[in-house]
């Protein structure tokens, strides 16, 4: 039998501060924000908010640069309102996570500044650094190298230059971030959602990556992702840390598959989840792969089964880090509500913890971005240059950019019609999507068919049965192209969850049905489902 943890019971929500809500009217969201919509979350039913990084930073890569662990950004607030934030949640019954990035810290971190000074400093071993670069490519393009003036050497950034890798083969580097970690357990809050914690471990030696295309910088997700020797750290990590609490942890891990997943969470495992990609993976907007619903479902049973004794599943379908997923895996134009509600039901009642990302549970959908300059991600400004590189024109990038940016979820938040959406009363950080007049949190709130509606039905329905929670799951319909059904069965209550995943009516199986439960149609009585119809059935 599932052991009861409070975490298992909780639904998550992704704040990304700086698109959330502004109190001080300069155009970005703020802790001060946050906690003037505290209510809002109590509201919706959920249990949890993570909050992305908010962290003293430079701002390179929107907070995952991490200039001061233990400070606030300025334009976000103080220490102080963040402790009147954490009150103020617990005051609510709500519990709050934070972001930690403990893979690289920006340039301007005091340790980095003293490491680059000299080759004979204290802290050079705290950082990598080399006479020579290998053949590494960034995870946002070009090397992953960056040569310094000063010192005549290159230091390793797998992601942005501005965020140099930290060397976890250094035992005071380990122990620093340990302390880091226990001054904001000690604060009192609730867990961590751990970034990009796969890639603290590099393969020893640095070694050249495969290069059969003969490229200037090669992918090298075998020397930096989930390496042989990793779990020696992660073990570290939780004992001096996360296993002295009661928390929550749920670690992002890139290149984490289903056959090794147990040395991660579970009884042999550090984490209590971690988010896994595969079935992100399986949406390609760059080559306008469609989402192809029968891998969709073998992906995430198999998830399911293979975490069903030993471990648990974070659900999620949205985060900062892709577009939106009304506008990619459904119809964001003639199926909008349907489509948003019916990918809402499709992940939500899967055993696991589920996450929702800000605006998912209105049905937030990608934007539209004309100019290169309208864009704030990184990621997406090096890529448009290096596709220029490869000879793309400007509307061709564009296009591609308009399906694939990070930026599609970061969008401030629409709370009403009025300007900026009620984000901000002056201009924002990045430019509202347009559609806000009609698609917003006032609009919704007090209409039952809203998408708003139906999360929040959904997360009472969860709350109300434990079948939702700790039932075993098996999937139904395998080979339908556009059904993804599955049942859960626990201590003898049976439900079903059906959700058609397609622009064309589709035909259900037969199943013993005890009552409707929940629907994103005003008629559900018939074996056909509409396009993007979502059901929820209790059996008998």
């Amino acid at each position: 039998m599932t052991e009861k943890k409070w975490w298992k019971e909780s639904v998550v929500y992704q704040i990304y501060p700086r698109s959330f809500y502004d109190s001080n009217q300069d155009g970005i969201g703020d802790l001060k924000g946050i906690i003037q919509k505290l209510d809002y979350f109590v509201d919706l039913g959920v249990d949890v908010i993570w909050i992305c990084p908010m962290y003293q930073s430079p701002n390179d890569d929107n907070g995952y640069d991490i200039s001061d662990y233990q400070s606030i950004m300025e334009e976000f607030g103080t220490m102080e309102d963040f402790d009147r934030l954490l009150d103020e949640a617990h005051d609510r019954g709500l519990k709050v996570i934070l972001d930690l990035v403990l893979n690289h810290t920006s340039d301007e971190h005091q340790w980095f500044i003293e490491s680059r000074s000299a080759k004979d400093h204290p802290k050079r071993d705290w950082y990598i650094w080399r006479d020579q670069p290998n053949n590494w490519e960034s995870i946002f393009g070009g090397s992953a190298w960056e040569y310094d003036d000063k010192t005549g050497q290159y230091y390793l950034h797998i992601f942005s230059k501005k965020q140099p890798d930290l060397n976890w083969e250094n035992e005071e580097v380990r122990h620093n971030l340990y302390d880091m970690v226990n001054w904001w357990l000690d604060k009192g809050i609730d867990g961590f959602r751990i970034d990009a914690i796969s890639h603290i471990k590099k393969t020893d030696g640095l070694p050249d990556a495969q290069n059969p295309e003969g490229k200037p910088y090669a992918p090298a997700w075998e020397h930096m992702m989930n390496v042989d020797g990793i779990h020696d750290f992660l073990e570290e990590l939780n004992q001096q840390t996360f296993s002295n609490y009661d928390i929550m942890t749920v670690a992002e891990a890139n290149g984490v598959g289903t056959e090794d997943i147990h040395q991660w969470v579970g009884q042999s495992g550090k984490f209590n989840m971690v988010f896994q990609f595969e079935h992100l993976a399986l949406w390609d907007g760059e080559s306008n792969k469609d989402l192809n619903i029968i891998e969709l479902k073998e992906t995430l049973t198999r998830w399911q089964k293979t975490l069903e004794r030993d471990g648990w599943n974070a659900l999620f379908i949205e985060n900062h880090d892709i577009p939106r997923v009304t506008s990619t895996w459904g119809n964001d134009s003639n199926y909008w509500r349907e489509s948003a509600t019916a990918l809402g039901a499709m992940y939500f009642f899967m055993k696991g913890t589920p996450f929702i990302y800000q605006g998912q549970e209105i049905g937030m959908t990608n934007s539209e971005f004309k100019q290169i300059g309208e864009f704030n991600d990184v990621r997406t400004i090096n890529h448009y240059y290096l596709k220029k590189q490869e000879g793309y024109n400007h509307e061709e990038i564009m296009a591609i950019l308009n399906k694939t940016s990070r930026d599609h979820s970061r969008t401030p938040m629409q709370w009403n019609n009025q300007d900026h959406a009620g984000f901000s009363q002056t201009s924002p950080w990045l430019k509202v999507n347009d559609n806000y007049e009609w698609l917003n949190v006032e609009k919704q709130q007090n209409d039952e068919g809203s998408v708003l509606s139906f999360y929040k039905k959904m997360i009472k329905l969860r709350r109300q049965y434990d079948v939702f929670i700790y039932g075993q799951y098996e999937l139904q319909m395998a080979d339908h192209p556009t059904i993804f059904s599955y049942t859960r069965e626990y201590e003898g209550v049976r439900m079903l969850i059906v959700t058609n995943l397609s622009e064309q009516p589709a035909v259900m199986d037969s199943f013993d049905i005890d009552k409707l439960l929940l629907s994103n149609d005003s008629d559900a009585s018939s074996n056909v489902l509409n396009p993007y119809e979502a059901r929820v059935y209790k059996l008998k």
